[in-house]
């Protein structure tokens, strides 16, 4: 059987580190997981309970909007003026999605078709890479680098691009790299996508994480940016709800209608339960950000100090809940998923490999921080001991 849709895609590397954590598992070793980036923060108690009692009414069974319920529309919106100052018409620049996934790959289907082009940083979460090239669309490179380096990079891949790019897509912080941007960088940005007249896709996944005083920005706090902008703000981690699959489309109306038509053909929207309890949590917890956004910067600090301890120098990142890292050069020429190999066999610690984030990310890797500070510690022994080379 061929599988064309599936046949370009590459092996999901990260399945490589994730196999030898699963048997050294079962093996009885204790491995500390800093690969996957899956929150360990319980969701917020007001979430379990309005989910419990929701999903006691029968009504709530049925099937629900695909656009979301008309409240956490609003709930959405009140976020954004509360956290950006940004005024959204819950009705028309406010849609619901599945989680950021599902609407980045569905929203991708609604701009780009085969014979067109996207143009996406590199290194990149893969479904950044891969959610165009699904749709058919040719996929350009921008090489991250500092926020000026890749205005500039992404001026020229415009310049370049045959045919010209019909989005760009962003997103800051940003996975894996944690390269963080200022609101003149949103601006500018804006203001060449306004000239060109190319869409702005913007992944806000980290809007809630920024650390030693950096408050991420938002695309639409550009001026003119809901002329050419969309931004996905997710729930998963500023509100610790990964598995729920709560986020939001919000931006350019036309934008914003067009996923909404596409994927009143694809679903019904999250099961109804989920959404009152997202709607609720928004509206009464609008403080539980900051909390979560504490958490992970005591874990950065201790990942981050820890490392310098034993001759592992890095970059503190000042956003997201990962630190990105070049291999040690005495262990360089190893590659990222043959060093990772190593870490979860020598140090009982996973890692993700950067080759798995596409062009630019081989030579790095990447922490999540998703384990408590004394487990954090506990695996910066366990690579002490693992790389006498260090330091």
């Amino acid at each position: 059987m061929e599988f064309r849709r599936i046949t370009s895609l590459p092996p999901y590397v990260f399945t490589i580190i994730d196999s030898l954590k699963v048997e050294a598992r079962r093996a009885g070793e204790d491995i500390i997981d800093l690969g996957f980036g899956n929150p360990d923060l319980p969701s917020p108690a007001i979430a379990v309970e309005k989910l419990a009692e929701a999903a006691h009414n029968e009504r709530n069974h049925r099937y629900s909007a695909s656009r979301g319920i008309p409240k956490l529309r609003q709930a959405a919106a009140d976020y954004y003026k509360r956290r950006f100052n940004v005024d959204l018409d819950p009705d028309t620049e406010v849609i619901n999605t599945i989680g950021a996934k599902e609407g980045f790959s569905h929203l991708m289907w609604t701009l780009v078709q085969p014979g067109d082009a996207a143009l996406v940083p590199a290194p990149s979460y893969p479904i950044h890479i891969f959610g165009p090239i699904f749709a058919g669309a040719d996929v350009r490179e921008i090489p991250l680098g500092t926020g000026d380096e890749f205005f500039e990079n992404m001026v020229q891949a415009w310049e370049y691009s045959h045919p010209k790019p019909r989005v760009i897509v962003l997103s800051f912080p940003h996975n894996p790299t944690t390269t963080c941007v200022d609101l003149a960088f949103m601006q500018r940005v804006v203001d060449f996508a306004r000239e060109k007249e190319v869409v702005l896709v913007h992944d806000n996944a980290y809007a809630d994480l920024g650390f030693d005083g950096y408050r991420p920005p938002s695309i639409l706090q550009a001026e003119g940016a809901k002329e050419v902008a969309v931004e996905l703000y997710s729930m998963t981690k500023s509100f610790s709800m990964a598995g729920w699959r709560v986020a939001f489309m919000v931006g350019n109306p036309q934008v914003v209608a067009a996923l909404a038509k596409m994927k009143s053909y694809l679903d019904y929207g999250t099961f109804q339960p989920i959404q009152i309890a997202a709607t609720v949590t928004l509206n009464e917890l609008p403080d539980y950000p900051q909390e979560a956004n504490a958490v992970y910067q005591v874990r950065r600090d201790a990942l981050c100090s820890g490392l310098a301890r034993i001759g592992w120098d890095m970059q503190p990142p000042m956003g997201t809940m990962f630190a990105w890292s070049p291999i040690p050069e005495p262990y360089k020429e190893m590659g990222s998923v043959e060093f990772c190999s190593l870490l979860v066999r020598e140090a009982g610690v996973a890692l993700s490999p950067g080759v798995g984030f596409g062009p630019g990310g081989e030579g790095n890797v990447r922490f999540a921080l998703i384990e408590n500070e004394q487990r954090i510690n506990q695996a910066v022994r366990n690579l002490k001991r693992a790389l006498p080379k260090l330091g």
